[in-house]
């Protein structure tokens, strides 16, 4: 049995094949994380204003200036964390369709399907590294927030992301490329 050619194992244990499941399922991920954001809004709003208030963190005169108690700033940042969710979770998806045009025998689509990927998993290094980890986890000392503390999610989030974005950026594997077998030189009489 054969898809163009390639043997249907070949194709289904391939690097391509756990890249193209991984963008699809952190694409679904990132889809039902923001639905969940824009149906539960007031929870969420409400963790993202405790987050920034930093009511309920450790307290000490050289960061309390930090805090952003400002409930319109809270429901802007909110808004925005969840366009950015919505946004990363369509370009994996989109990653995901490419990729499996990529794996039934379509490879031109291979360089979009590589740029898409690692477009999306970047997003979510942004987000989680960068939005969640950084600013709100250490500007905003979400690690000492007795109320919301989510760093242990967006670490897990941001690892989902760097193995991403390893497997789709590593070399094609020796047993992938073509092999070209040198001649045999001729005996000399």
């Amino acid at each position: 049995m054969s898809l163009s050619g390639k043997k249907i194992l070949d194709v289904v244990s391939s690097r391509h094949m756990v890249v193209a499941v991984l963008a699809t399922i952190t694409g679904l991920y990132y889809l039902l994380v923001a639905l969940t954001n824009t149906m539960d809004t007031e929870t969420n709003r409400h963790a993202v204003g405790a987050v920034l208030s930093m009511k309920a963190t450790i307290h000490n005169p050289g960061v309390d200036w930090r805090a952003v108690t400002n409930s319109t700033v809270a429901n802007i940042a909110y808004v925005l964390i969840v366009i950015w969710e919505y946004l990363t979770a369509f370009v994996l998806l989109a990653a995901g369709g490419v990729w499996s045009r990529v794996l039934t025998g379509r490879p031109r689509g291979l360089d979009t399907a590589v740029k898409l990927s690692s477009l999306g998993w970047t997003m979510g290094i942004v987000l989680f590294l960068g939005g969640f980890l950084t600013i709100a986890g250490e500007w905003f000392r979400m690690w000492g927030n007795d109320d919301v503390n989510a760093s242990s999610a967006a670490l897990q989030n941001f690892l989902i992301a760097a193995v991403g974005l390893i497997l789709v950026h590593l070399p094609e594997s020796a047993a992938q490329q073509p092999v070209s077998v040198p001649s045999e030189p001729k005996a000399q009489d």
